[in-house]
């Protein structure tokens, strides 16, 4: 294998000829140019992408700059708009994160995301990686930014066999070998890409890739089983009743959910608690009628199967808890609420 100054260098000729274009990315040439990247962009794409895709990000990120251009602007934001403008984006801790971080950054920084790695990850919801991202991307530092593609280019590169999570401080004490002094904020987003769109997880380019000489996993015939990982023990399934209420003039009974715990802070249909045999709890009196299909969903630790439960009350009605909405969007609703939503439409 070649020195890690060269295999850097390499990846960075190639990354000035193939890098991906991205709504919160400086171009290379216009970042040689001497155009600096906006580190509340980068922020914010960085909390986006956390466990979701590029393709999934896309317009949920063109549709906060439109709203909140900047740091300031998210920081005065109200609550609930936020947590609606985020439905459907999953990990909904992310967004009170970042709420909370954008009000620290105007209190504690005069509006201004700090130029220090040690300084963003003090940021509330400012974790190892996205404290190393934003330092590297937005402010050219050399810090060493491990991902999923990250992982998965050096577990080939240096075929490193030991599973995952165990092989993370290897692979990271790798990865910080190769990150250069020069052109930090490239090289970062350079390896993500070469992860994202040659060395995929299934059948990887190694005829386009400018490490494949160097590339001990593919040289032993063992790049497509790396990066190897702990096998996950099954899923539980969890059980829940969700209450789906329709005055007569149309208004929807939601409530929101409280702000620690999953979907925290989210508006969704009042319902029972999620486990293995929920007990009734409707949250107003009425003539229940169950669907005869669940909702399913799939969280990080569970899975989830939903009875949907539907009723028509009068006017004057109260409800045991929750509030009316007379304005109802289901793109405000999480995915899992708006599931029972369309099968309740069905």
């Amino acid at each position: 294998m070649r020195e890690p100054a060269t295999l850097s260098a390499d990846l960075l000729s190639w990354y000035d000829r193939h890098a991906r274009a991205m709504p919160w990315r400086v171009p290379p040439a216009a970042r040689q140019a001497g155009t600096r990247p906006d580190p509340y962009r980068v922020w914010l794409s960085e909390v986006m992408l956390q466990q979701t895709t590029v393709a999934a990000v896309r317009d949920y990120f063109h549709r906060f700059t439109a709203r909140w251009p900047e740091v300031t602007d998210l920081a005065a934001a109200a609550d609930a708009d936020v947590m609606a403008e985020w439905a459907g984006l999953g990990y909904y801790a992310r967004a009170r994160n970042l709420l909370k971080c954008a009000r620290a950054v105007v209190a504690e920084h005069d509006g201004r995301f700090p130029a220090d790695h040690a300084a963003l990850l003090a940021l509330p919801g400012v974790g190892p990686y996205t404290a190393a991202a934003v330092a590297a991307i937005a402010f050219d530092l050399p810090e060493t930014v491990v991902d999923g593609n990250v992982e998965r280019v050096i577990t080939r590169l240096h075929d490193v066999h030991t599973p995952l999570p165990q092989a993370k401080p290897e692979i990271t004490a790798l990865a910080r070998t190769l990150t250069p002094q020069a052109r930090p904020s490239d090289y970062a987003q350079a390896i993500m890409d070469l992860g994202a769109t040659i060395c995929t997880p299934r059948n990887p380019a190694c005829g386009l890739c400018p490490w494949r000489d160097d590339c001990a996993g593919r040289l032993a015939g063992s790049a497509t089983d790396l990066p190897k990982k702990t096998p996950k023990k099954p899923k539980p399934i969890r059980h829940g009743i969700a209450y789906i209420a329709r005055r007569v003039d149309g208004a929807y009974l939601l409530e929101r959910r409280p702000d620690s715990g999953l979907l925290g802070g989210m508006l969704g249909w009042p319902g029972s608690d999620w486990n293995e045999a929920p007990g009734e709890d409707p949250p107003i009196r009425a003539e229940w009628k169950a669907l005869n299909t669940e909702a399913r969903h799939t969280f990080t630790h569970f899975h989830l199967r939903l009875t949907v439960k539907t009723a028509l009350v009068p006017m004057d009605r109260a409800p045991a808890r929750g509030e009316f909405h007379e304005e109802f969007r289901p793109g405000d609703l999480p995915t899992v609420m708006r599931k029972a939503f369309d099968l309740a439409q069905k």
